[in-house]
């Protein structure tokens, strides 16, 4: 079998092959290997089998790269695709609250064009938190003009404390794997998956906002007897975004985590995927932070 052998596995990899009235080739991630023949896992999931016969050639090649997206856009992205309970528009710009619960579902997203002076726009966001009892804040790109404007009237670091949050971006064959223990999809979340999911009682807007996109499953992996690591995956227009990662700890450093991001992905094939947070490779990543 010309140029693959067990060392490629898991690497991205072109086999041509024979097939009745002629040659094709398959390009995808080499999933199995003896000298009988091979498994190549394909971008959109499918699975191929190939002899070692019917193979002419073979070779492994780079990883897809990362396309350049409209990081305004991912931004949106991830703002529909985990929406908040509440939600209000100042031009462009999205107002959103949550009774307090995550910083991402009770801020200021200033996407856009607020369609008036960022200033008197910035006091209708307060007027709107103030309503609901909640501190003014907004989310905002590292080193973007919607950060230099917030300062320019302002605002500071709501929480300088904390790192910031990173939402990162990448291709589902970077992804593309089977993992090696079953991943339960679901339409709805059980109560084994909020009890794995948060370590106490459920924050009652929760549901509303985990809940609340137009297409997302809830993804789960059971081990002995518990489920040990859950996750979400949520479509928004062709992105895929992944959140609400959480592996029990005596089980983390042991794949949990990886097994899981390939699981929601299994019926959405061939799409860019967002996710927030700092584990992933080859992704590339975008800072934001919290402003009052």
């Amino acid at each position: 079998m010309s140029g693959l052998d067990a060392r490629d596995i898991g690497h991205r990899v072109v086999v041509r092959h024979r097939i009745p009235g002629g040659l094709t080739d398959v390009i995808g991630v080499l999933q199995s290997w003896t000298p009988d023949g091979l498994t190549v896992r394909h971008a959109d999931s499918s699975v191929h089998e190939i002899r070692s016969d019917d193979v002419t050639a073979a070779k492994t090649i780079p990883a897809m790269p990362l396309r350049p997206v409209d990081v305004e856009q991912l931004f949106l992205t991830t703002a529909l695709g985990r929406p908040a309970v509440e939600t209000s528009y100042v031009g462009h710009w999205l107002l959103r609250a949550s009774s307090g619960w995550t910083g991402r579902g009770n801020s200021l997203l200033p996407a856009g064009s607020p369609g008036m002076p960022v200033a008197e726009a910035l006091k209708h966001a307060e007027a709107f938190y103030d309503e609901r009892g909640l501190p003014p804040q907004a989310l905002v790109r590292l080193g973007s003009a919607e950060a230099d404007e917030l300062r320019a009237c302002g605002w500071v670091d709501a929480r300088p404390e904390q790192s910031d949050v990173l939402v990162m971006h990448t291709t589902l064959d970077h992804v593309n794997a089977v993992p090696p223990v079953d991943v339960q999809i679901d339409e709805h979340p059980t109560d084994a998956w909020y009890a794995a999911a948060f370590d106490g009682p459920v924050p009652e807007p929760a549901p509303a906002v985990l809940e609340g996109a137009p297409k997302v499953v809830f993804a789960s992996i059971t081990l002995d007897g518990q489920v040990v690591a859950v996750g979400r995956g949520s479509m928004t227009g062709h992105w895929l975004g992944i959140d609400a990662i959480r592996v029990n700890p005596s089980y983390r450093r042991r794949g949990p985590a990886r097994w899981r991001r390939r699981g929601p992905d299994r019926d959405w094939p061939r799409r860019p995927c967002w996710c927030r947070e700092a584990e992933r490779d080859g992704a590339a990543a975008y800072g934001c932070r919290s402003w009052s």
